[in-house]
């Protein structure tokens, strides 16, 4: 009786879970769109050096990290496709070399804008300041 029971929960639930991870995407790279550098949206350009980040097509950085991408997940959403990165990261504390594995969420925002963060409650409004090393907002 359990087990009968046990394989109709499996069988009416499978569907919905194949279902949902088929719409994820696997790359091995940050998508060429979101190549650049970026500000925070209320810093300027300019700023960019303390408070910015820079996304290529293998790597993120930051005035404090740099990251090697692993992964990067493509999910469809309402507001447009979401990307999640999985990272390997270095950041230098003092003398020694510390690494970690990180995430990082990249969502479409209006405009010239992304938001970017390591889960959806953290994601922070970012412009873009550059495509290929040409400045958009000085």
């Amino acid at each position: 009786m359990r087990k009968a029971a046990l394989l109709v929960f499996i069988a009416a639930f499978m569907p919905v879970v194949v279902a949902a991870s088929s719409h994820i995407v696997r790359h091995s790279s940050i998508p060429e769109t979101y190549w650049g550098t970026w500000a925070p949206a209320d810093a300027t350009c300019k700023d960019a050096d303390r408070s910015g980040l820079v996304l290529s097509e293998r790597t993120y950085a930051s005035s404090t990290t740099n990251c090697a991408v692993e992964a990067v997940y493509e999910t469809p959403s309402p507001k447009g496709v979401v990307y999640a990165a999985r990272l390997q990261c270095s950041n230098s504390t003092g003398q020694e070399l510390q690494k970690t594995t990180a995430n990082l969420i990249i969502r479409p925002a209006e405009g010239n804008q992304i938001d970017i963060g390591p889960d959806f409650p953290s994601l922070k409004p970012y412009q873009r300041c550059s495509a290929g090393g040409s400045s958009a907002n000085p």
